[in-house]
């Protein structure tokens, strides 16, 4: 295990990574011994770093939801990180929304469904029992479209072995998390068939993936549930009015300055939005 010491140094570096854009080296690499707890230490860490300077809270992501992805990255759960007030983007349906791509190093979009909860999720270390999908379908107030922002401050690849980078590099780079954008149709969780909720996504008018909910492990209020029992141990819960986003059903397509993306939901609506290289939170 790392120690606390090397953990914020570490969280240091991925906060100095976010707002400078140049990305690190692995820590796997650095630290052969790092484990997946030492993984989500320094996202904590990290996390906590951003609280200090002022950023909030509002949520939690669930990632590598695939069996292909769980397989890739030699893991058989998803794991998560944390959203934070800075990353929401808000659209209105028929507008384009403009994203300044200088918030990110190297974003990729992925399509998903949001569900913002109405009451809290705690599993079984503090209320006692898992949490089940039905108690997520009744904690729910409402699900969304939503489009994820994934983004690397570790580098994906070695610079100097080109070795893929590892997913204790990926959790403590916050699960990769970088942005979130809502701005479509709200339904009540028991009004759809959530497995059957798909989407289209076109980059510059050309169909670059198509998916369905069901490609997160089934049913996407089955990842929420997963996540209020993985955060249990650590003394952490969801709670009413925090987004949580289940899990991409499509691969991640990558965004650079000018790309105009269309997230084509059916019924659900659909949301519009384009990377440009004006402004800029940081």
């Amino acid at each position: 295990m790392m120690t606390d010491m090397q953990v914020r140094t570490l969280a240091h570096e991925l906060e100095n990574s976010r707002k400078t854009r140049v990305q690190i080296e692995h820590f796997s690499k650095r630290f052969p011994g790092i484990t997946l707890e030492d993984g989500y230490r320094i996202s904590r860490a990290w996390v906590e770093i951003q609280k200090a300077n002022g950023s909030k809270v509002i949520g939690h992501k669930i990632g590598l939801t695939s069996r292909a992805m769980q397989m890739a990255s030699q893991i058989d759960e998803p794991d998560y990180g944390t959203l934070l007030d800075y990353m929401l983007y808000t659209c209105t349906e028929g507008n384009t929304l403009d994203i300044p791509v200088t918030n990110f190093i190297a974003p990729r979009v992925e399509v998903e469904l949001a569900f913002i909860l109405k009451k809290p999720l705690a599993g079984k270390e503090i209320s006692g029992h898992d949490v089940t999908l039905e108690e997520v379908i009744d904690a729910t107030d409402y699900v969304t479209p939503a489009i994820e922002i994934i983004d690397s401050r570790i580098e994906q690849m070695d610079r100097n072995t080109k070795a893929m980078r590892k997913v204790f590099d990926t959790i403590s780079d916050n699960a990769a998390n970088a942005g979130i954008v809502l701005g479509a149709r709200k339904v009540a969780p028991n009004a759809v068939d959530l497995p059957w909720c798909g989407a289209i996504l076109r980059q510059n008018n050309v169909v670059e993936e198509t998916g369905l909910a069901a490609g997160v492990q089934g049913h996407p209020a089955i990842g929420v549930a997963w996540l209020a029992n993985k955060l249990a141990p650590w003394g952490e819960s969801l709670q009413p009015g925090q987004i949580v986003l289940a899990g991409s059903f499509t691969r991640p397509v990558a965004a650079k300055a000018g790309d105009l993306f269309e997230a084509d939901y059916g019924a659900l609506g659909r949301m519009h939005f384009r990377f440009t290289d004006t402004g800029g939170n940081f």
